[in-house]
């Protein structure tokens, strides 16, 4: 019997120990003759070598239940999703370090203004766009070679919402 994970609500300190929660705070500076609030330093782009800024649309959406059966890293840098449209997102982690058992994946519900950064090295289920069409703002290592490492679960997980 494959592993249930259930997804949880995204919040900055459950999340700290993979990356960073991308969204406003209550902090801001003003700018533009203070048309605009700016939030500053919302996440730490931690790369070697150049950043690339992207943009990726979700061509075929996912449903939950969904199988997970692969998990990928960045040892190279950090890794940014940015939601564009406000539509809900799923992100699924593990620690860095060695490949991960099934029993230590994390699943957050991302309600549609929150991005993630995964930091540097951090297992995490490739992206889980829930609407086709819906964008994502992509700021990572520009060069991918040796930046992606992949694992397989010995036993697949159903990622799920709670009953």
């Amino acid at each position: 019997m494959p592993r249930e994970l259930y997804v949880e609500p995204l919040q900055a300190d459950t999340f700290a120990p993979y990356g960073d929660v991308i969204e406003d705070r209550v902090d801001s500076e003003a700018m533009n003759d203070a048309r605009f609030a700016r939030f500053d330093e919302l996440c730490s782009v931690d790369t070697d070598g150049e950043v690339s800024v992207a943009i990726a649309r979700c061509e075929q959406a996912s449903r939950l239940p969904y199988e997970i059966h692969l998990l990928e890293r960045h040892p190279l840098g950090s890794q940014a999703f940015v939601p564009l449209d406000g539509q809900q997102f799923v992100v699924v982690v593990a620690p860095a370090g060695e490949p991960p058992p099934a029993e230590s994946l994390r699943a957050y519900l991302s309600n549609g203004r929150q991005g993630v950064n995964y930091a540097r090295g951090t297992w995490h289920m490739p992206l889980i766009g829930l609407a086709s069409g819906q964008r994502f703002l992509v700021v990572d290592r520009g060069a991918v070679d040796g930046n992606c490492e992949e694992h397989l679960l010995t036993d697949p997980v159903i990622l799920n919402v709670p009953k």
